[in-house]
């Protein structure tokens, strides 16, 4: 069966046959079975292809890793692990985001902690300037989904005012070109918060307030599937969001 996957991120890429062969040191004939007959190259072809097309070896090849190698991949994504979100250190998410040289994303309800401090706002200028892309989710205010967030933590329409007071913070970064902010209407099961390919994944628990919930502290790592699942999670929500203009 063809690779229509590694087929359509060379041609995403302008990678040919031949160029692929002649970076890998193969034959082109060799890539070509590659794509046609969806034959699994060698582990180290794998990684190289992956690096050259920005994809996830587990993406081109979702049957070329053993069951112990994807596990074990798997581990090697998990940095930290915090109890509650109040214990990652608190210059940790502007470090985070600071790094980022392609992307900056992030999707909360409201996630006042980081708009109430002014230099994530000088950051996210920055950042913008520098030619990286800046995407906020928030959840929408008048959505069912918080309305219900609100009852779940007992605090009725709190979680609705907070991301009102939220949407204010931000209003001098929504003409900002590179900063973009949506709203989402998701059941919200994890707060993502993703720079490049390191991530801090604060989970939602039943009835708990997000800063007593658990943070996995994340970091990419090629033939690996659990950052890949957070950043698939974050592309679905942000494709059904919309634009935060004109709802204020």
């Amino acid at each position: 069966m063809a690779n229509e996957r590694l087929r359509s991120a060379m041609l995403t890429q302008g990678v040919t046959a031949d160029s692929l062969a002649e970076h890998l040191g193969v034959d082109p004939k060799t890539v070509e079975r590659w794509i046609t007959k969806g034959r699994a190259p060698y582990r180290r072809h794998r990684l190289a292809v992956s690096a050259l097309l920005r994809e996830d070896e587990g993406y081109l090849w979702p049957d070329g890793l053993p069951d112990g190698q994807r596990k074990d991949a798997a581990d090697a994504e998990v940095l930290k692990v915090y109890p509650h979100r109040s214990y990652v250190p608190a210059d940790l998410w502007l470090q985070l985001f600071g790094r980022a040289e392609r992307e900056i994303g992030v999707l909360v309800h409201a996630g006042v902690f980081l708009a109430e401090n002014p230099r994530w706002a000088q950051l996210l200028r920055l950042k913008a300037a520098g030619g990286v892309r800046a995407r906020i989710l928030l959840g929408d205010p008048e959505s069912p989904e918080i309305r219900r967030r609100g009852e779940e933590e007992e605090i009725g329409e709190g979680v609705a005012y907070k991301v009102r007071e939220v949407m204010k913070l931000y209003r001098p970064l929504y003409s900002v070109s590179g900063i973009e902010f949506r709203l989402h209407r998701s059941t919200l099961h994890n707060s993502l918060y993703r720079s490049d390919d390191e991530w801090l994944v604060n989970t939602q628990v039943y009835g708990v307030s997000a800063p007593l919930t658990p943070v996995l502290h994340l970091r990419k790592v090629a033939g690996a599937e659990l950052v890949s699942t957070y950043q698939q999670s974050f592309e679905k929500v942000w494709s059904e969001a919309i634009p935060i203009e004109g709802r204020e």
